[in-house]
């Protein structure tokens, strides 16, 4: 419940706190005194958006903080799941900057808006005369008949594996579109593939091959300079060989006289022994070089194929092919899989349909025996309210689709008087026939749900008399089993209050503020009475007002 609401410089407020009574809280005073400004206040821990222009105060910062107490442990793995620490006493707070930035904190640990705004949503529903037309919904008509079903393992079960069958579905139409769209380039990239593939393309062979044609384009003339380099080493009669015999043997006559001339002749002879492994090899390149035509025209053919497969592939090296040769062979490949992958998946869809709509038969069932209590108490409630010809009823249809849902769409039909025919409660009920329809679903709901701390934003609008009364009663009831926070300007249902707050505006040095003060007993008498007939209200309004009070 909400314990504490501590409000600082937002709107009127300067600064302001409320403590609240575990049961019914009242909350009244003149239009515009602040009522709705409190209220404001409050949906700021709850994740609203904020603006700086509403401080009181535009030199300071906004600070809204709500203290509840959680008697049981059921919010714990919603806590835990958000890396909160649970504490029985717990904190939610808000901080607005002056230029606007916010800051959320929930027990002290720096949380982001969503975060605040899924806990919170979780602690306080707040329920406005507006929200009375929440009940024309199909969504939220749906929605009371599961909580009173009390099926939620099942239809979040239900949920998962619909969405679960809307990404399937997504997933086969991409698919099949990118298969359409690859079987429809399959012919062109098979050509190209086939290409490739009979090019038989190695890493290295175009560089050797243009290296070998090189060498058989200049074969003449390599082999001219290979012959004079022969020659000139050993064959003419100033041969470099036979030049080199005569000065060893020069050195061989006198290296017995110096250690160092014999060891230099040492040298002479292996120089001598090189030079003839030299115009051997030499001799050899040259016999091998020969022009060969035949040879030369295979090495360009090929050569003229690898580049014109660069060319038409706009690369520059075989090795670039061979990339662009495997990533055809993959789409080729994923082409002939794709039949397989495609079966897989509508298997997999067919399956999750079949358990779907299993799974909408038995929430169908469930929400058809709900039906018949939602109808039965909701109408109990009607009549306790003073609509004693007054009821509801639920045309659940069943479609031939499933849906996030299941497989109804609900129509929730309404009737306040005896036979008149019943029809959309949001075409037929009044303003006070839809507060009185949305607060009998209310009470049903709290019966059967753990609902939060459950705020009434003057919802008694359209009522008045013994109606009010009656609503009285029932928001009294309810709050036996919850708290709740009632903004009203009708004495009937204030008078239910275990605790009444009064807003108030004050002007002080030209400057106006909202307060708030819990009345005591003879303060609620002259409050409750001023409510009935106005400023300074005669004895029998205060009469009345002590009647009512009991």
């Amino acid at each position: 419940m909400l314990q504490k609401l501590s409000i600082r410089n937002y709107a009127l407020i300067d600064t302001l706190e409320i403590n609240f009574d575990s049961g019914l809280n009242i909350i009244t005073g003149e239009t515009g005194a602040g009522k709705s400004i409190i209220l404001g206040a409050l949906s700021l821990i709850l994740g609203q958006r904020a603006e700086s222009k509403y401080f009181f105060n535009q030199d300071k910062k906004c600070v809204i903080e709500g203290s509840f107490l959680l008697a049981d442990e059921l919010l714990k793995p919603l806590f835990e799941s958000n890396d909160l620490d649970f504490q029985k006493e717990s904190f939610l707070r808000r901080e607005i900057a002056i230029d606007g930035k916010s800051r959320s904190f929930i027990n002290d640990t720096p949380v982001n808006l969503g975060t605040l705004k899924l806990i919170g949503e979780q602690l306080i529903a707040i329920h406005s005369q507006h929200a009375t037309q929440e009940i024309s919904n199909s969504d939220f008509q749906l929605l009371i008949l599961d909580a009173l079903a009390n099926h939620q393992p099942l239809l979040e079960n239900y949920k998962q594996k619909f969405k679960q069958l809307k990404q399937t579905e997504q997933q086969l139409k991409e698919l099949q579109q990118k298969t359409t769209e690859a079987k429809n380039k399959q012919d062109y990239e098979q050509f190209l593939f086939t290409e490739l593939e009979q090019a038989a393309l190695k890493n290295g062979e175009q560089e050797d091959l243009e290296l070998e044609l090189e060498k058989l384009t200049h074969a003449e003339s390599i082999k001219r300079s290979l012959l004079a380099g022969a020659n000139l080493i050993s064959e003419s009669e100033t041969a470099a060989i036979n030049l080199i015999k005569e000065a060893s043997s020069q050195l061989n006559s006198v290296e017995k006289f110096d250690p160092a001339i014999a060891e230099l002749n040492e040298r002479l002879k292996s120089s001598l022994i090189e030079l003839k492994d030299i115009a051997a090899e030499i001799s050899a390149i040259e016999e091998n070089t020969a022009h060969n035509s035949q040879r030369l025209e295979t090495i360009q053919e090929r050569l003229d194929l690898f580049y014109s497969l660069q060319q038409k592939h706009r690369v520059s090296s075989n090795a670039e092919l061979l990339t662009i040769q495997e990533q055809l062979s993959e789409n080729l490949n994923a082409i002939l899989n794709c039949d397989e992958h495609l079966a897989k998946l509508q298997n997999e869809i067919d399956q999750l349909n079949e358990r779907l709509f299993e799974q909408a038969e038995q929430l169908d069932g469930n929400r058809r025996k709900a039906v018949v209590v939602v109808e039965k108490e909701v109408g109990s409630a009607l009549i306790q309210m003073n609509m004693p010809n007054a009821a509801i009823s639920f045309n659940l249809a069943k479609q031939a689709q499933i849906n996030i849902n299941g497989i109804n769409e609900v129509q929730l039909l309404f009737t306040a008087n005896a036979g008149q025919q019943a029809a959309p409660v949001g075409k037929v009920a009044s303003g006070g026939e839809l507060s009185r329809v949305m607060l009998a679903v209310k009470a049903l709901l709290a019966k059967h749900t753990s609902l939060p701390t459950l705020i009434f934003d003057e919802i008694d609008t359209g009522i008045s008399g013994e109606t009010a009364l009656r609503v009285g009663e029932v928001i009294d009831a309810l709050a036996t089993n919850m708290q709740i926070v009632a903004i009203t300007h009708l004495p009937q249902i204030a008078a239910r209050g275990n605790a009444h707050f009064f807003v108030y505006k004050h002007e002080k040095a030209d400057k106006t503020t909202t307060g708030i003060k819990k009345l005591n007993q003879d303060e609620r008498v002259g409050a409750i009475a001023e409510m009935l007939s106005g400023k300074n209200p005669g004895a029998s309004a205060l009469q009345n007002a002590k009647e009512l009070l009991g």
